[in-house]
């Protein structure tokens, strides 16, 4: 099977007024779609800034990340956040002010579903994340920590995105709640064949991972 992200000799350092500090060095490695990945390591391992190379928030200084296998330096990183990978965070990020319904409209909305159109859809996304009808019109501060990593994983979907980039999604939930989320995202991949890559401490994602990445002083 082609690999839905190729990572090729990449290499990111972080530029300050004095140093230059590595975080990814010389890494290569691939992704196939239906798959979990886990992504492991200490802090200050590289992991979370491979996942922000992989999610177009920069460009690697040197090597090449392919989606599909075209470079992502040749996309619009915009649009490639929109439309081809999706990201998920300890803290949720949801708009505060909008609700449930609305933050899963969102993407929708920007890719020209008109508001009618998009609450339909979000509906179903919701539904399939298995949050029931009451929560739509609920903020995110009315939800629980295990409800609004549902709501996040929702919106990622309805971007249309195949690629489900987690970064530590379990980290402010209590153990049972985090289990119920590492379950959600394995049915993604195994049901409907999602890439899902996962930066996690968690040991019992590790676990069920159908692959193990470990990244150390930048180096996987």
């Amino acid at each position: 099977m082609n690999p839905i992200i190729e990572i090729e000799n990449v290499t990111y350092s972080y530029q300050n007024k004095y140093q230059s500090i590595p975080a990814i060095r010389e890494v290569t490695t691939s992704f196939e779609k239906g798959k979990l990945y886990a992504i492991i390591g200490k802090s200050g391992s590289g992991k979370s800034t491979l996942l922000s190379l992989m999610a177009g928030l920069a460009l690697p200084e040197a090597g090449e990340i392919r989606f599909q296998g075209v470079p992502t330096d040749s996309f619009d990183l915009d649009q490639y956040r929109r439309e081809k990978v999706a990201v998920i965070y300890q803290s949720f990020n949801l708009f505060p002010l909008m609700t449930s319904l609305e933050n899963v409209c969102y993407p929708l909305e920007l890719k020209g579903y008109s508001p009618k159109e998009a609450a339909v859809i979000a509906a179903e996304y919701i539904k399939k994340v298995d949050l029931p009808e009451s929560v739509h019109k609920r903020f995110p501060n009315m939800l629980s920590g295990g409800e609004q990593q549902r709501i996040a994983i929702a919106r990622s979907l309805a971007s249309g995105a195949q690629v489900i980039l987690a970064d530590e999604p379990t980290g402010n939930l209590d153990l049972a709640t985090g289990k119920r989320i590492v379950k959600l995202l394995s049915d993604l991949v195994h049901k409907d064949q999602y890439t899902v890559i996962i930066v996690t401490h968690d040991s019992s994602i590790a676990e069920i991972a159908d692959e193990v990445l470990q990244m150390a002083d930048g180096r996987l």
